[in-house]
């Protein structure tokens, strides 16, 4: 989305909208708070038949991040659908619709979670409103310019695909995240690098150190002192070096290196810290985030003990 500075050819501010609906429970509230940290204003259930106050070549230019979904006074979607294409035509009008997905199984996990009743279910399973919601919502899915299935993401990672997508301006630098992650928690699905750490021995089945995560000074030092930690470590931070410069000039916006173990804990936490100490002094800015470094240590998750 370009800035809001552009303006059209009668000399009125340009306005960018982004329409974002989809299916409860996908993510629709977290991706209208990304939108807004990135600069755009959002609305959130605004009744369908108001939305002409907001949008038009008189509304004033900016960018605006409207959401929507069957919950909204006046929802029919083939109506929606034919008013943007209304709006598409006047002057000085941009418009894109976001369209969040997710499977069935996922959703009935999510509302099972929250303890939440689902809009159109009534008294019957949540299994049905979303059922009933999908063949609803389908013409606005197929018509959609942007979709993104949220089945496999967490909160974090929806966040981070936003960003990508609707940054509106190119940040000057690359952003790059290093992450920690555990495989028996499943694997990050944003990532763009991924390194398995489970070929160092795993401190959990040391019992001063179980307690402990990759942020604590015992944990570091027994991960160093394998035989194998310092010379793979070197290869991993080298070839980091190198190929992050050629992901800039490429124009690649946002880097995700991921370093995972068993439980994600330890051994990821500790490598993905000192990594990031390498990549800022190779001259990036990175942020760290560690996805199961509040979860239990739990010997199930981190399988069988090597002796």
């Amino acid at each position: 989305m370009a800035s809001d500075t552009a303006s059209t050819a009668s000399g009125k501010p340009q306005q960018h909208i982004l329409l974002v609906t989809g299916m409860l429970g996908a993510g629709k509230t977290t991706a209208l708070r990304e939108l807004e940290d990135l600069g755009l204003e959002s609305i959130d259930n605004f009744p369908i038949r108001l939305l002409k106050r907001l949008v038009g070549p008189d509304a004033g230019g900016g960018a605006l991040a409207i959401g929507f979904d069957c919950r909204t006074r006046g929802f029919v979607p083939a109506d929606i659908i034919a008013q943007v294409k209304k709006w598409v035509e006047k002057d000085g009008l941009s418009i894109t619709t976001l369209f969040l997905d997710c499977a069935g199984h996922e959703l009935e996990r999510r509302f099972n979670e929250t303890r939440r009743r689902h809009f159109l279910a009534g008294d019957l399973p949540a299994s049905s409103g979303i059922a009933a919601e999908r063949e609803l919502l389908a013409p606005l899915r197929r018509w959609a310019d942007v979709l993104i299935d949220t089945t496999d993401f967490t909160s974090n990672d929806l966040k981070q695909t936003i960003r990508e997508q609707f940054a509106q301006t190119a940040p000057q630098q690359m952003t790059v995240t290093v992450s920690s992650f555990g495989f028996a928690r499943g694997k990050p699905p944003t990532a763009d690098l991924v390194f398995d750490m489970r070929y160092l021995d795993n401190p959990h089945w040391e019992p001063a150190l179980r307690e402990q995560t990759g942020l604590d000074a015992g944990v570091g030092e027994f991960i160093e002192k394998s035989a194998v930690f310092a010379s793979t470590f070197e290869k991993i931070s080298d070839l980091l070096l190198e190929l992050l410069p050629h992901y800039a000039e490429q124009g690649k916006t946002y880097v995700n290196i991921a370093f995972g173990c068993t439980g994600g804990r330890h051994r990821s936490v500790y490598t993905a810290e000192k990594m990031a100490q390498v990549l800022r002094e190779g001259g990036f800015s990175p942020t760290v985030l560690h996805r199961n470094l509040a979860s239990r240590a739990e010997d199930p998750v981190e399988g069988t003990q090597h002796p």
